[in-house]
């Protein structure tokens, strides 16, 4: 599994995305989702420790994810702090069991159900979702389940993660 592993704040993020070529694969929309574990809590609580670093955690997905046998993963990890590119955005990641083939998904560290939509996660999170959409040509608000706008993983009626992200992150179009 080859992995980007860089965190960025927004303005180096649009230049990175900015700079992407597309050769072969473009997604068609984008799925949000939630980490729940970490917490946007536990993930600002390993800031703290003192030997901590946001680049060993994107590393230890990678192995989370070998181990569960995919190929991929998410393509961003969205934090109060940084936008984590993990997945190259230029191929298909694994996120969700419909749409993985043809779609960008992005993780927002935190559990909302529990945690409100605040707090730089979500800055991070319209300014991630404005750039990739931009990129690309992408209508956020022309929406058909499974096939274009701003979906959220639990529209997909195969996942088991019915609440995912949370109550507390609302889609309004």
């Amino acid at each position: 599994m080859n992995i980007i592993g860089k965190g960025f704040l927004i303005l180096d993020f649009e230049k990175y995305v900015h700079d992407l070529q597309f050769n072969g694969w473009t997604p068609q929309f984008v799925v949000v989702h939630n980490t729940s574990v970490p917490t946007q809590t536990l993930y600002k609580s390993w800031h703290d420790k003192p030997n901590w670093s946001g680049e060993q955690w994107i590393k230890n997905l990678q192995d989370y994810y070998q181990k569960l046998g995919w190929s991929g993963g998410p393509h961003l990890f969205v934090g109060y702090d940084k936008i984590w590119v993990f997945n190259p955005l230029t191929i298909h990641g694994t996120h969700t069991p419909s749409w993985n083939k043809f779609t960008w998904g992005v993780e927002t560290i935190a559990e909302f159900d529990t945690e409100p939509f605040a707090n730089g996660v979500s800055n991070n999170l319209i300014a991630a979702l404005a750039i990739l959409h931009s990129r690309i040509g992408l209508n956020p608000a022309d929406y058909k389940l499974g096939v274009r706008g701003l979906h959220f993983h639990k529209e997909d009626k195969a996942t088991t993660h019915k609440d995912c992200p949370g109550k507390h992150l609302v889609k309004s179009l």
